[in-house]
């Protein structure tokens, strides 16, 4: 037997052993076919970390996430299930072409240096993943199917130009969709401003599936409630009806307005549009006064746009001396020019109803506009009519003071207003949604090409399938002035048409990077595949995704994008599922220094310097072991240290006790164990029970592993019995193997090496994890809490089967419960069998 002092764990030897070995299988880690003579007959399961952006360096952040994928994934498989654990880069985007300007390097080489070393730094930390369905989204083999989806798309109308409003992050010198300006800034540089510019740009038509995105929501139970409603309001569904208003000075002119309360249509005493509303040129032609004002206005609107702070900015109006017809009444109400009316939301007017709706109250108030009351509560106040608190905006309500709809409530009036509205031709029922068209256009080089040319004969022409993929120029000269780089690459942008043949130019924008995260996770399920972009019969076995695991900022950018692709694929028949994933799991963050680690704030850990002081088992299991996975780990250097000094703790138990293991290997412990033997045992099937329930939902890795380490400190504890024989080689064996498996999710590669010294054959994380014998995990006595009147009192120990007479016997003979009682009686006494006796006394 091999003395404890003289063995040491030192991972810098033992994990680069493994290392080398599995690298030298690279059918280690993949999935078994899903069809054909070698079909897997297990249960599927495809567990998924969002890939990363190939920036360099993996850090902790980074480490955190993949651990907990990789913790699950080799849980699921040591389950019996056929795992899918796929890897790949979400490799175009800006920062390569910034380190192009930095560094003097081509966008291609620093981009696939990074993925190289980052690659290494992943499989050094022992991850499970099936290289062989790696996908770079740089190359062609990947993108030209963007450009595939593109031409489908815009053979369906998905995909369409137009003159836009865009947001303009001048850092960038590119377009940013609605969705990647935070706070009023560029989503990459959080302290620079977004600018409105107007530019012809590409778009994906997201709002066809509005309605759809929304629905689908309610059928995802497995994704947190949290992202659910960012993705609901971001959506943001409303109810309505719009209704035109009369131009008294241009007849043949219409405002057309959007409101969800036209109950309230005979209060409004006004009409307000945007600054930019195509109507406000007309109705200040000719007066230099308005039109300076309405300039001005544009002005700090656009500020506070840039600023990110429009909702905050205070609300100022422009009388342009012009009315409108409210076409229910007839009356003529003023036209003003407000600027928080924006002409991207709704139809870039509204009516003013101050009675009734706050910012419309404020308004009024400011600039002296009449307030009319036309909605009363069902039940009044004592107080007077005129008493009611304005402005009064619940539905629950009766109209007055609108004619012949007097009387009726808010829901009944709705109603026959819409209908009237529609029966005139001057109104119609409407839904809205807040969410606008994706915007995929970028004046970048290192994206995909739009796969589109302009042909001065037959105009805009879509490049066809035989010629794709449109390729990337790989050299090329990057500035961030003058637009796209590819407009100034002539073998680039002088084309032939694909529909007459002549001249043409190629498209030189090219695609949101967001395009590229919104359907790798099919294409992992197929990668080598150059005749499509995967196999809809493999697809339909691995989809939807069992697991998802990503960060909650991507809530509305990535997962909303990816939730639109899937059904825009689902309608091109070439997947049958409505959502990508059925469990969504959002990780917390990693802290450092009071922030959240990234690069960009530069308090990043590197992983390499952890594994080279601790070794990669430690760093992965801090990482899990730090806090609960769904809260925010506080990064401290000493919490890796004490996992390595457990891992230690662990080799020297299992060294120690191996060669008593091997001589109980193969044989059958004994049927009723007793003593030490049987706590010890009894504490494995309950750390056994415990942890895989974590793996099962909870997901609290802190507590599995501090359950791993409450089992060896028990085993500690009993050294003595083990090394004396009262505990039987048998017993031993299975106590050291099943702690082995234990940890074989969390830390494979010490696992791999203990596992072998027990005469284990093949990979640890290949066998069948174990199951709890119930039997043995259940205790003979437990304690139970004894309360008098509700309040703790005593806690007795009883039979683990105590029925409720034992129990009151237990409890009315404790001395504690006897103290408290003085000699009364309880008039009732209260038992939840093995949870809690409640005495009541009087």
């Amino acid at each position: 037997m091999a003395d404890e002092m003289e063995v040491r764990y030192i991972p810098g030897t033992i994990e680069p052993k493994w290392q080398a070995i599995w690298a030298a299988n690279p059918a280690l880690y993949a999935a078994e076919p899903a069809s054909g003579p070698n079909a897997s007959t297990k249960p599927k399961y495809y567990v998924l970390e969002m890939l990363p952006y190939p920036s360099g360096q993996l850090h902790m952040g980074h480490v955190r996430n993949y651990a907990i994928g990789d913790a699950l994934a080799r849980y699921m498989g040591m389950q019996g299930y056929n795992v899918l654990h796929p890897m790949g880069w979400d490799a175009f985007g800006l920062p390569a072409e910034n380190a192009a300007l930095k560094n003097n390097t081509p966008p291609r080489q620093w981009t696939l240096q990074n993925i190289a070393a980052m690659k290494r730094q992943m499989q050094r930390l022992g991850l499970a993943y099936d290289w062989a369905n790696e996908v770079t989204t740089c190359l062609p083999d990947y993108y030209r199917w963007n450009q595939w989806f593109f031409l489908r798309m815009y053979e369906r109308g998905l995909a369409y130009r137009k003159q836009s409003k865009v947001n303009w992050c001048n850092l960038c010198a590119t377009v940013l969709a609605n969705e990647q300006v935070i706070d009023g800034c560029c989503w990459r540089h959080e302290d620079t401003p977004v600018e409105l510019r107007n530019l012809e740009q590409w778009f994906y038509r997201i709002t066809a599936y509005a309605q759809e995105l929304l629905d689908g929501l309610d059928h995802l139970p497995g994704w947190p409630e949290k992202v659910r409603t960012m993705q609901r309001n971001w959506i943001g569904r409303s109810e309505g009806t719009e209704v035109d208003f009369g131009v008294e000075d241009f007849p043949e002119e219409k405002i057309r307005v959007f409101t969800t309360r036209v109950d309230t249509i005979f209060g409004a005493t006004s009409v307000q549009l945007a600054p930019e509303h195509p109507l406000v040129e007309k109705l200040i032609a000719g007066n230099s006064a308005l039109a300076d004002a309405v300039a001005a206005m544009l002005d700090e609107q656009k500020r506070a746009r840039e600023a990110g702070d429009l909702g905050a900015v205070e609300k100022q109006g422009i009388a342009l001396g012009s009315y409108a017809t409210n076409p229910y009444s007839g009356e003529r109400v003023p036209i003003w020019v407000a600027n928080y009316v924006l002409m991207e939301y709704g139809t870039g007017a509204i009516m003013s109803v101050p009675a009734h709706d706050e910012r419309d109250f404020e308004f009024a108030v400011k600039y002296g506009l009449e307030i009319r009351k036309v909605i009363e509560p069902i039940i009044k106040s004592v107080k007077t009519d005129e008493s009611v608190a304005l402005p009064f905006i619940s539905e629950d309500g009766l109209l007055v003071n609108s004619g012949t709809y007097d009387g009726l409530s808010c829901e009944t009036a709705q109603k026959k207003l819409q209908a009237v509205a529609a029966a005139a031709g001057f109104g119609e029922a409407k839904i809205t949604f807040r969410l606008r068209d994706w915007g995929v256009s970028r004046q970048r080089y290192w994206g995909t090409p739009i796969p589109m040319v302009n042909c001065p004969e037959d105009g805009l022409v879509p490049v066809p399938d035989n010629q794709l993929p449109v390729l990337l120029p790989e050299q090329i000269e990057i500035t961030q002035e003058g637009g796209s780089p590819l407009s100034r690459v002539s073998d680039f942008l002088h084309t032939t048409c694909p529909k007459c043949g002549g001249p043409a130019r190629r498209e030189t924008d090219t695609m949101d990077t967001f395009v590229d995260s919104s359907w790798y996770f099919y294409r992992y399920t197929d990668a080598q595949n150059s005749n499509a972009p995967f196999d809809p019969a493999v697809a339909k076995y691995w989809f939807p995704i069992d697991q998802y695991i990503g960060g909650v900022e991507h809530a509305i950018l990535h997962l909303i994008y990816s939730r639109f692709w899937t059904k825009v694929m689902r309608d091109l028949r070439l997947i049958v599922n409505d959502e990508p994933a059925t469990r969504l799991f959002t990780q917390g963050m990693v802290i450092k220094d009071g922030a959240k680690m990234s690069k960009s704030k530069g308090n990043v850990v590197s992983p390499d310097d952890m594994i080279a002081r601790y070794g990669a088992d430690a760093t992965r299991m801090y990482s899990l072991f730090a806090a609960p996975p769904d809260r925010d780990l506080d990064w401290q250097e000493d919490g890796v240290a004490g996992i390595s000094r457990f891992l230690s703790r662990v080799y020297r138990l299992v060294m120690r006790f191996a060669p008593i293991a091997l001589v109980g290997a193969g044989k059958r412990r004994e049927a009723a164990p007793a003593g030490v033997s049987l706590a010890l045992l009894r504490k494995l099937h309950q750390t056994i029970a415990k942890i895989t329930q974590d793996f099962s939902g909870r997901w609290h890795f802190n507590t599995t592993i501090a359950a791993i380490m409450e089992l060896v400190n028990e085993l500690f504890a009993a050294e003595s019995s083990l090394a004396t024989g009262e505990v039987s080689p048998a017993v031993v064996g299975e106590l050291l193997r099943s702690l082995v498996l234990l940890l074989a999710p969390l830390a494979p590669f010490l696992s791999q090496e203990l596992w072998a010294e027990l005469g284990g054959k093949g990979e640890v994380f290949k066998q069948p994890w174990p199951v709890s014998d119930t039997a043995l995990a259940r205790e003979d006595e437990i304690e139970i809490p004894v309360q008098v009147n509700g309040k703790l009192r005593a806690v007795v120990r009883v039979p683990a089967d105590a029925d409720k007479a034992a129990l009151e016997a237990a409890a009315l003979s404790d001395a504690k419960v006897q103290e408290w009682l003085a000699g009364k009686t309880p008039v009732k006494v209260i038992l939840v069998p093995g949870k809690l006796v409640n005495l009541v006394v009087k």
